[in-house]
């Protein structure tokens, strides 16, 4: 799958295609609705289907200094988008200067001119350009002018509620991994570089890979029943985690922490990624190292057995 960059003219075989339009940062069942659209529509006309998204996400370039709030790295977003079927994925490099580029000159000039789109598909509440200045009713008549359709989709009910990224995100603040897992149709996911720690988890028997959490959300510290994969071979691992600043040793620092069961390999240095199904329960400081340590064999019986 093509990984396009909104500064460089599409390649002349991608032109002339449709675009779902939007973040899709956690590409949950909304994002999903309205990715398909948009390969259905090109499908149907026999055109390429491009999902767009914004990085760094606008909410980062306005609020430096928010907390972290990604749920998918862009590599995430890329395999999520190969899976619903897109040709490709085009990446808009949110900066001052797409900031500052009127919802004119964003349809007629970018999308029109430089990317050469024959549609956009939106969510109804989409808006574009400069301090938000359009919106899909402005999305139509702008297209019109530059031979450019728009279909918006409507939003994704759940619950008498439309499902959302803030939903997802709620949901893994409460400590409700299986929530976010429904709303997103995958369990939420960090993926990361494991690195050397200090090896506390190896001295009281259970060794633990060691990832920075860096720009994710961060799910409710504690305790959880994972699965792991390892990028590079495919290896599908189960353990339990601690997703935390670890209050049992000093100093704190904020890490995740998998144990995974009957494994034994060499960890350091790969790229793994920790898919979060089940909350076993809060972090926690113990009187005593043994006293953590049977704690930790009840998560892991607690959690060998919800996952099966």
């Amino acid at each position: 799958m093509r990984w396009l960059d909104h500064r460089e003219p599409l390649p002349e075989s991608l032109r002339g295609a449709i675009i779902a339009l939007g973040n899709f940062d956690g590409f949950h069942l909304g994002h999903q609705a309205v990715a398909g659209e948009a390969i259905r529509w090109a499908r149907a006309q026999g055109r390429p289907s491009i999902i767009a998204t914004f990085d760094p996400h606008p909410v980062r370039h306005f609020k430096p200094d928010a907390p972290p709030f990604r749920l998918t790295t862009l590599e995430q977003r890329q395999e999520h988008y190969i899976a619903a079927g897109a040709t490709a994925m085009l990446v808009f490099h949110f900066d001052g200067e797409l900031a500052g580029t009127t919802a004119e000159d964003f349809v007629g000039r970018l999308l029109g001119d430089h990317l050469g789109v024959a549609g956009v598909v939106t969510g109804k509440d989409f808006t574009f350009g400069k301090a938000r200045g359009g919106n899909f009713d402005k999305l139509v008549s702008l297209g019109r002018d530059a031979g450019i359709e728009a279909r918006a989709v409507p939003p994704v009910m759940d619950g008498g509620k439309p499902v959302s990224s803030s939903r997802v995100r709620d949901a893994l603040r409460e400590g409700d991994p299986q929530e976010a897992a429904r709303l997103l149709t995958r369990p939420f996911a960090i993926r990361g570089v494991v690195q050397h720690g200090d090896k506390r988890g190896r001295e009281i028997g259970y060794p633990t890979a060691n990832l920075p959490v860096e720009h994710y959300l961060r799910p409710k510290y504690g305790v959880y029943a994972v699965t792991g994969r390892i990028l590079s071979t495919g290896q599908e691992l189960k353990g339990a985690a601690n997703i935390g600043v670890r209050p049992q040793f000093d100093p704190p620092k904020e890490l995740l922490e998998p144990y995974f069961f009957d494994f034994s390999g060499d960890l350091y240095g790969q790229e793994i990624e920790v898919a979060f199904h089940h909350f076993l329960r809060g972090e926690a400081k113990f009187d005593s190292l043994e006293g953590l340590i049977a704690q930790m064999e009840k998560d892991c019986d607690e959690a060998r057995g919800l996952l099966g």
